[in-house]
């Protein structure tokens, strides 16, 4: 395939979404060169229709093959919150620091071992012919504050069952490797081999 839209502004996502795939195309565009697309409405009621809901805008705005991914942070003591929310916990247009204020609020006094909690990344392709998504999880818990200076969102709160550091303790490598969107990259990387 020669191109690809990844269906977001954010330059982190871009940037982790990129270093897998660039070695099927030969380029890589993402919704900043669309600025006419605007804001994509995510309306759907699950994280696999709100990632749909990117990739099938922008395919249809450019008619180029796009991907999306969509995140959720599920925490078990506040019932699965934020959720759907993720991205706009403490609000429309909130920062990652907001967001990162609310939940340890919500979380204030719940011992070490209720604070367990997963993040989701669904990525969805469409290219009219081939759609499909792909899912990656990775299970953990939410710190009772930050630590680490690395990766963006909720990674400094977010300590990995497995490795036992935060999200924002690892270096890129490392991240990509053992993340929700880095299992979930990894599949969609897979799929795209089978499509090639």
């Amino acid at each position: 395939m020669k191109k690809i839209v990844i269906a977001t502004s954010n330059k982190h996502k871009v940037s982790e979404i990129s270093i897998k795939i660039q070695p099927f195309f030969d380029e890589i565009l993402s919704l900043a060169d669309f600025p006419e697309i605007g804001d994509i409405v995510e309306d759907g009621n699950t994280i696999e229709e709100n990632s749909f809901i990117k990739s099938r805008a922008s395919f249809d705005h450019t008619k180029i093959a796009s991907v999306a991914d969509d995140t959720i942070l599920e925490v078990d003591a506040l019932n699965g919150a934020p959720g759907l929310y993720t991205a706009r916990y403490a609000g429309e247009n909130a920062t990652y620091e907001e967001n990162m204020t609310k939940l340890l609020k919500k979380l204030d006094g719940v011992e070490d071992k209720f604070r367990t909690a997963r993040f989701r990344t669904i990525i969805s392709f469409v290219d009219g012919i081939n759609d499909f998504h792909v899912e990656g999880t990775i299970e953990g818990k939410i710190l009772q504050s930050r630590v680490g200076s690395n990766g963006f969102g909720y990674d400094p709160i977010f300590c990995s069952t497995e490795f036992n550091l935060s999200l924002a303790q690892m270096n890129a490598d490392q991240k990509n490797q053992i993340s929700h969107r880095g299992i979930a990259i990894s599949k969609f990387v897979s799929r795209i081999k089978e499509i090639i």
